[in-house]
C-alpha cells in the first residue's frame, strides 16, 4: 500500500512515496519516509524511524526505536535489536560469497545487531556475525567477525581500538583500578573483566 504521509490505523506514519507489503507489521509511533519499500513478511517495532530510500526484506525483525538513516537495505536473516542507530548508506550483506549465476539463497548467514548499538555511516556488516549491546561501528568500517558489547571498532578489516559507554562516548583508558569509570552523564560505572567491559547501572 502506499501512505498519506498520516498515521495509519496501526498508528504509524508513512509518506505517499513508500511501499508496504501487504502483511508487513510496523509498530505504533514509527515513521516511513519517502521511497520506502517494507516487504510483507518484515517486522518492524515501535518508535522506529526508516529514512529515505530503506528496503527492508521479508525475514528481517527490528525492534523498537531503531533509527535507520537513509540509503540503508537491511536484507533476509538481519535482526535488529531495540535501539540500534543505523547510519547513512551503512551495508549488510546476507550471503557471504556472492555470484551472480550461482543461486545462494539457502545460504543466507544470520547477522545480528544487539540492543544499542551503532553502525557508522558507510560501515559494511558482513553476514554470519553478530554486533555487541551498545557496540560502536565506525563509518567506513568493515565489520567481518563478532564485536564484543561497548567495544569500539574501525578500519578495514575493522578492529578494536577502545570502548564506548551507553551514552556514546569513549571510555577513558585505562581504567582507574577497581572504581572503574563513571559516566558523567548516566552515573553508570564500568569495569573491565579481562577482555570483556561491564557496566553497572
Amino acid at each position: 500500500m502506499s501512505g498519506t504521509n498520516t498515521s495509519g490505523p496501526a498508528g504509524f506514519t508513512v509518506h505517499p512515496s513508500a511501499i508496504i507489503d501487504p502483511g508487513a507489521l510496523i509498530g505504533a509511533g514509527s515513521r516511513v519516509w519517502h521511497f520506502v519499500h517494507v516487504c510483507g513478511g518484515a517486522r518492524v517495532g515501535e518508535r522506529c524511524s526508516l529514512g529515505q530510500n530503506v528496503f527492508v526484506g521479508n525475514r528481517v525483525a527490528i525492534g523498537n526505536n531503531v533509527k535507520i538513516q537513509n540509503n540503508v537495505s537491511v536484507y533476509d536473516n538481519v535482526t535488529i535489536q531495540d535501539d540500534v542507530f543505523c547510519g547513512p548508506s551503512m551495508v549488510f550483506t546476507n550471503v557471504y560469497n556472492p555470484r551472480s549465476a550461482i543461486t545462494r539463497k539457502d545460504e543466507y548467514r544470520d547477522t545480528l545487531v544487539k540492543r544499542g548499538a551503532t553502525l557508522g555511516a558507510n560501515c559494511t556488516i558482513v553476514c554470519g556475525i553478530t554486533i555487541g549491546e551498545y557496540a560502536f561501528v565506525g563509518a567506513g568500517a568493515v565489520v567481518n567477525r563478532d564485536v564484543k558489547p561497548f567495544a569500539l571498532v574501525a578500519g578495514v578489516p575493522a578492529r578494536q581500538i577502545g570502548w564506548m559507554s551507553k551514552f556514546g562516548e569513549r571510555i577513558p583508558l585505562p581504567l582507574s583500578g577497581n572504581g572503574g569509570f563513571k559516566c558523567p552523564h548516566t552515573g553508570s560505572v564500568y569495569r573491565l573483566s579481562g577482555d570483556a567491559l561491564d557496566c553497572a547501572d
